[in-house]
């Protein structure tokens, strides 16, 4: 684990690096129907989830991105994950991913760990742009990133298969300078 790991936090929410214990809570996540709908990760086994935390563990040694564990300020109860993906120093760009366990759902955590992450990565990391790819029918995750002033630029139709079906994602984008 890396000793400066950056710790966010806004009134109720505190953002810090993940840990072993995390596991049964990654999983209780990426496992849940509602949850999993429109997200492109899902694990069947307690097994499977580990893979999802090396992979939040060796996304910043790699360079590539930092995700977060969601927690509340007061309790520390786990409520979900936030972070940037496919980041890219040259173009000063990455993808920006969240998800919250369901019981966290309407209470408005996003619209407090979108600007986080993104205050994070525009004055921190440096980067100019964020990304968002939302599955078209995911219009909750759409109406929390219009309402945080990313932009909506274009569908890419059937690009991907989900579930044997084709799906349309949705290219959010919000600039340093919005």
């Amino acid at each position: 684990m890396k000793n400066n790991f950056p710790i966010l936090e806004s009134e109720r929410l505190i953002l810090r690096q993940f840990i072993e214990s995390d596991l049964e809570n990654v999983f209780k996540g990426l496992s849940h129907p509602e949850v999993i709908k429109y997200y492109g990760i899902s694990f069947k086994t307690l097994e499977e989830s580990k893979q999802q935390m090396a992979w939040f563990f060796n996304l910043e040694k790699s360079e590539k991105g930092i995700w977060w564990a969601v927690c509340s300020k007061t309790t520390g109860e786990f409520l979900g994950a936030g972070g940037l993906n496919d980041l890219c120093k040259i173009n000063k760009k990455a993808e920006i991913g969240f998800w919250l366990l369901p019981e966290n759902w309407g209470k408005g955590f996003i619209t407090e760990i979108i600007p986080l992450i993104c205050n994070y990565a525009f004055n921190s990391i440096g980067l100019n742009r964020l990304e968002a790819f939302v599955e078209s029918e995911n219009t909750n995750c759409k109406k929390v990133l219009a309402k945080l002033n990313f932009t909506l630029e274009d569908t890419m139709k059937d690009c991907e298969i989900k579930n044997d079906q084709r799906i349309s994602l949705d290219i959010y984008s919000k600039l340093n300078n919005q």
